[in-house]
């Protein structure tokens, strides 16, 4: 008879229905998913209605790259990988943002950050603009005065 703990498995349903099967020690980095589990039964499915299968594929695989198993890793190791996994097209790397920001999962959150903050850094708000498709509110006439009072933004 074996005295390992049995490695409890979790069933997570996103938004378009598909599942993954995930284990539970690596699933409660999300803090969203820990804090569902106090209120439902872990041989349960658990919805995670606001991610896309595509999309929360991605993440598990981060949660798996960053479970406690790989934690004593080499450091530098995991940042390579980071810097490698972030490199995604633009909606997908949005959308990992979003689904880290609603699963509550800091590392992953903070990562995708990062990688738009880089994306934007020494960019003028018109490119900021055309590089995330964004339509300007302002009328010609408040766009002229923003542009006399915050002349810096857009050196």
């Amino acid at each position: 008879m074996s005295t390992l703990p049995e490695k409890i498995v979790l069933t997570l349903v996103c938004s378009d229905g598909e599942t993954f099967e995930l284990e539970k020690a690596v699933a409660v980095q999300s803090k969203t998913i820990e804090n569902l589990l106090e209120d439902i039964p872990s041989e349960g499915n658990i919805p995670v209605p606001n991610v896309s299968g595509s999309i929360l594929a991605k993440v598990i695989e981060y949660l798996k790259q960053h479970s406690e198993d790989n934690k004593e890793e080499d450091e530098g190791r995991l940042r390579a990988w980071d810097t490698e996994f972030v490199k995604v097209d633009q909606k997908t790397l949005i959308d990992l943002m979003l689904a880290a920001d609603y699963l509550n999962i800091k590392g992953l959150l903070n990562l995708a950050c990062q990688a738009v903050a880089d994306m934007i850094q020494g960019r003028n708000p018109d490119e900021i603009r055309r590089l995330f498709n964004i339509k300007s509110d302002l009328t010609p006439e408040e766009e002229e005065e923003m542009r006399r009072e915050y002349r810096w933004a857009f050196e």
